[in-house]
Order: C-alpha cells, then sequence, then structure tokens
C-alpha cells in the first residue's frame, strides 16, 4: 500500500509497488490527464508533479511515493496562469501533450520567474504537432502574469509586514 496526496486529498493505493504512477493515476484513481504516449519516457506526455518537480509518470514506481504530494493536471482545475496563458495563446494543438507541458511549465515557473529562451527550449516534453512557438509565448504570458500577481500580493500586505519579510 502506498500513501500519498494526490491533488490534495490524501490517498492510499492498494496496488503492487511496481506498478508506474501513470498506470495507477489513470485506472485506480480515473485521472486521466496524463496520457501515455511513447512507452519509454522520451515524450514526457505523462508528467506530472511530485513533491513539486516534474516527473515521468510512467518512470516512477509506486513504491518511489510514500508520502509524496502528487499533483496531475486535474489539480489545477483551470486556475492556473499556465493553463490561462496556454487558453490565451492558443498553445495546444491537438491536446495530446498539454496536460504534461503545463504541468512541467508550472515547475519550471516556480523555481525561475523569469525563464530565458534556453530555459523554456530545455523543457523535455515533446509536441509533434509544432507548437512551440506558442507554447513558448504561453510561457512568457504566464511569467508575467505570475510576476504581475506577485507584485499585486506584495503590495497589499501592510507596510510592517513588508518590512518584516525584507528582514
Amino acid at each position: 500500500m502506498t500513501s500519498i496526496l494526490l491533488n490534495g486529498d490524501p490517498v492510499r493505493l492498494r496496488l503492487d509497488p511496481e506498478m508506474p504512477l501513470l498506470f495507477a493515476l489513470r485506472d485506480a484513481a480515473n485521472l486521466t490527464g496524463a496520457k501515455h504516449g511513447c512507452d519509454d519516457g522520451s515524450c514526457h506526455a505523462c508528467t506530472v508533479l511530485v513533491d513539486g518537480r516534474p516527473v515521468r509518470g510512467c518512470q516512477m514506481q509506486l513504491r518511489e511515493l510514500e508520502g509524496a504530494v502528487v499533483t496531475t493536471i486535474e489539480g489545477l482545475a483551470g486556475r492556473h496562469p499556465v493553463q490561462q496563458a496556454w487558453i490565451a495563446e492558443d498553445a495546444g494543438r491537438c491536446g495530446f501533450c498539454d496536460p504534461g507541458f503545463i504541468l512541467a511549465i508550472s515547475a519550471l515557473l516556480a523555481t525561475n520567474g523569469n525563464p530565458s529562451d534556453a530555459d523554456i527550449a530545455a523543457i523535455p516534453n515533446a509536441c509533434p504537432c509544432g507548437a512551440a512557438p506558442g507554447i513558448a509565448r504561453a510561457v512568457r504570458r504566464a511569467a508575467a502574469e505570475m510576476s504581475r500577481q506577485q507584485r499585486q500580493q506584495t503590495a497589499s500586505q501592510p507596510a510592517q509586514t513588508r518590512a518584516e519579510a525584507g528582514n
């Protein structure tokens, strides 16, 4: 049995510990956003976040996840700035790789609020439909929106709280 926090909810998975996370999500938890694409981990369509880091669900076994925090595209629920930017920039084509890209980008922006072109190009997810220009625009739009939200949140804090944060 593997206990994880899945999209904010505690879950106990009574499955073979050797089962890949991707299949546990899709078959046992009925979360089908992560896609099964390539069988060798090269496409990253199965990307989910584990403890905030993007991982390929097809390459991670349940035995590696005890106590982990797992977030799937369903856990973002359409509110994340990356999802909003993805839609605004019409970044996807066929939609198959969208969930994996959105999660990989959200992880990137959580650690790098102003990614360079090289940082964006280094996202390992693959899109065979040729959506790279739209994806890059979506990353930049999401980064700008997240920066704007952070500035707005900082400005709305009481002056004393801002001063304490600076010390």
